[in-house]
């Protein structure tokens, strides 16, 4: 059976870390899971390691601060390639990210797509206790990347997505270089540059119930100008993002 790792970055996720694991492990099919902890003050941390006592399937990694989303995921990324993980999953802690859609997402790669995503914004997807001027902003948020980037992905900004180890493999994760927001945007232009094939899968996103989002106008920010930047770096370098065979 193949091996599939979930990677979840935290920062004060101590009401929902516990749920979120067991969740996982109750589907049908097994995954390893990968905490990345930035010091929460909350003790996180210190929750995972109790869990880890009774779940050798729950491993952890903890890190001095608040890094950045992005580094989280290069570091978790670098893991799984090096413990040669078949599939690897990004995912918050919070249950915006439903479990049950892992499969739907991991069968999507299995059957053929080098990355898939879960997608609010194909038919199918939705968007539920979200503020609708949020919802907007996300919405509108993913037509901006798709006019400036002719990224074929409607949601560009989506944080739940599956990737074969040899996707990973194939991009610099190096040039890599926003840690927040515009992480996600990047990641997929990154994948789709390179020539992998991405497949949408519909997801039901729902607001976090327990603890405080991480969304900030800072966010936002790095990712509108974070865009031009991306498209910018492979106007003149198509390969930009793609490692090169030696």
């Amino acid at each position: 059976m193949s091996r599939v790792l979930v990677i979840i970055p935290t920062y004060n996720e101590i009401e929902n870390i516990s749920l979120i694991i067991q969740a996982i492990h109750e589907l049908p099919h097994p995954f390893d899971i990968l905490i990345i902890d930035d010091n929460s003050p909350d003790g996180t941390s210190l929750k995972v390691k109790e869990i880890q006592k009774s779940e050798p399937y729950v491993y952890l990694l903890e890190r001095s601060g608040k890094l950045g989303l992005g580094t989280a995921y290069i570091l978790g990324f670098r893991w799984a390639i090096e413990q040669q993980y078949d599939y690897i999953f990004e995912m918050d802690a919070d249950f915006s990210h439903d479990p049950n859609a892992l499969i739907p997402l991991l069968n999507a790669c299995k059957d053929g797509a080098d990355m898939s995503v879960g997608s609010r914004y194909i038919r199918g997807g939705k968007v539920v206790n979200w503020p609708k001027n949020r919802i907007l902003m996300s919405y509108f948020a993913s037509i901006y990347v798709r006019i400036i980037t002719w990224l074929p992905v409607a949601d560009t900004t989506g944080g739940f997505v599956c990737y074969k180890r040899a996707t990973l493999e194939g991009i610099n994760l190096d040039r890599i270089s926003f840690v927040g927001y515009a992480f996600q945007i990047e990641m997929k232009y990154a994948v789709w540059s390179s020539g992998f094939k991405i497949k949408e899968v519909p997801i039901t996103f729902k607001d976090r119930i327990l603890g405080l989002s991480k969304m900030s106008t800072k966010i936002f920010k790095e990712a509108f100008w974070g865009v031009l930047q991306i498209r910018k770096n492979t106007l003149f370098s198509r390969n930009y993002y793609k490692t090169l065979k030696k």
